[in-house]
């Protein structure tokens, strides 16, 4: 598939990794020169210099021949003028980088619409989404949500004193009786899908699905519930931290920015008056202490350096404060972090091109079975997809222990309607179920994939 990514900053170099692995033809288009010169020693791509919103540039990149034009840029304008203009060149999907909040209240459904833009994406407003989520579930490593939010994936890393021990998972079946299903788990480097005979290890990453209230009446009597934060420090003042006060604000949870920039603090504090805005460099020790860092129930680092967010947050690791959250940018400083002993990391990178991934490969299966959500998981090395049944599919009214399924693959869940299903052998597929597929191996474009042919 024929793919136009506008802009290779750090988000658009991460894109176009995750489309050339997926086997895509890209052409990378920037107005730098040295930049494109990088993505041409790293890739296997083509790559044109110039302005993507102009129609010279546009039409040498043959725009009109491509499946999905994504413009990545740091200027909102400039995106959604690239994918405007591709799109009356003939481009039927567009993606277009639109961060700003002003675009992102009522307008943007208007932009959309007028623009005929397919998918807008703001990292910043997801990187909030995410940290309030965990914020409410602080036991939680990473929750990813399915089908309207009646089902959720989340990862756990098991304490050194876990009661599951030594425990396989039909054992612990038996003992702790309820709706969920131990669908992958993380060890040292190997990511697998478990059978009932797996035996759990202190350390090991697991990942639970199941509705919410079922979860956390598991983390409850496994004595790894936490109670969700009631006070949040966050370093740093920009767009994220911008939004997430804001959800923040509206269920009544106080939070105290840190900012060194005096003009953001005065921005901040008109947009933000409910939340305690600070002046002054997060990265003196004696500033955080002084601002209650020892008494705060969570930390989020979310300034623009990476090597500031995991120092920062291994000193509030240090302080003993219950949650601790840093934003990182570059993939090889996630596992540093991870070893670091900061086992919760959130990543823009990693958030934005799960989206992109999901929607290119909805389009390459246009004809099959739906996909309506695709996250990463366990670090990259598996995958959770949410299929939408077609009628023609041919995992339909057969039972799942009759299914031919493929080697590390599970069927993880199924939602009909308002129900949830932790399947069993004896569950079977119907036309326009949410079908949630875990797998460790395969990149999956329709549910019928997963079956051994």
């Amino acid at each position: 598939m024929k793919t136009i990514v506008v802009g290779c900053g750090k988000i658009g170099t991460a894109v176009i990794r995750v489309l050339v692995k997926e086997g895509h033809d890209v052409i990378a288009i920037d107005n730098n020169e040295a930049v494109l010169q990088q993505i041409s020693n790293l890739f296997d791509v083509m790559t044109l210099c110039g302005n993507g919103a102009d129609s010279d540039v546009l039409n040498e990149a043959e725009t009109k021949d491509a499946d999905l034009f994504i413009a990545l840029t740091g200027v909102d304008e400039l995106n959604m003028l690239s994918c405007f203009l591709a799109q009356r060149l003939g481009v039927k999907h567009t993606m277009a980088r639109i961060r700003n909040p002003e675009y992102n209240d009522r307008s943007l459904r208007f932009l959309k619409h007028s623009l005929d833009l397919s998918v807008s994406l703001n990292p910043e407003m997801l990187i909030a989404q995410e940290i309030f989520n965990l914020l409410k579930f602080p036991a939680a490593i990473n929750i990813e949500t399915f089908s309207r939010r009646n089902f959720e994936m989340i990862e756990l890393r098991l304490p050194a004193d876990s009661s599951l021990e030594g425990m396989t998972l039909r054992e612990m079946r038996e003992k702790y009786n309820g709706k969920y299903l131990i669908c992958v788990v993380q060890r040292e480097n190997e990511t697998v899908i478990p059978g009932g005979d797996f035996v759990l290890r202190s350390g090991d990453k697991i990942g639970i699905t199941a509705m919410p209230s079922e979860i956390l009446k598991l983390f409850k009597t496994l004595g790894l519930f936490k109670k969700k934060a009631k006070s949040v420090i966050i370093l740093g003042g920009g767009r994220p931290t911008y939004y997430l006060a804001k959800m923040l604000s509206n269920i009544g949870i106080p939070s105290k920015i840190i900012e060194k920039d005096l003009d953001r603090c005065a921005v901040l504090s008109t947009l933000l008056p409910d939340s305690t805005i600070l002046h002054g460099d997060g990265a003196e020790q004696e500033v955080l202490v002084e601002e209650g860092l020892r008494e705060t129930d969570a930390f989020v680092a979310l300034t623009g350096m990476d090597e500031e967010n995991i120092l920062l947050s291994i000193l509030a690791n240090m302080q003993n404060v219950p949650q601790v959250i840093p934003k990182i940018n570059r993939e090889e400083l996630i596992a540093l972090a991870d070893k670091l002993g900061l086992q919760t990391v959130i990543s823009p990178i990693r958030i934005t091109t799960n989206i992109v991934l999901r929607y290119a490969r909805a389009i390459e299966n246009s004809k099959g079975s739906n996909i309506e959500t695709l996250y990463k998981l366990m670090d990259g090395s598996a995958e959770a997809i949410e299929f939408k049944i077609s009628p023609t599919s041919g995992t339909i009214g057969i039972p799942l222990k009759d299914l031919p399924i493929k080697k590390n693959i599970l069927i993880a869940g199924i939602l009909r309607g308002r129900e949830t299903i932790i399947p069993s052998g004896n569950d079977v597929i119907m036309p326009d179920d949410r079908v949630v597929v875990l797998s460790a191996d395969s990149a999956l474009l329709d549910i019928d994939e997963i079956l051994v042919k």
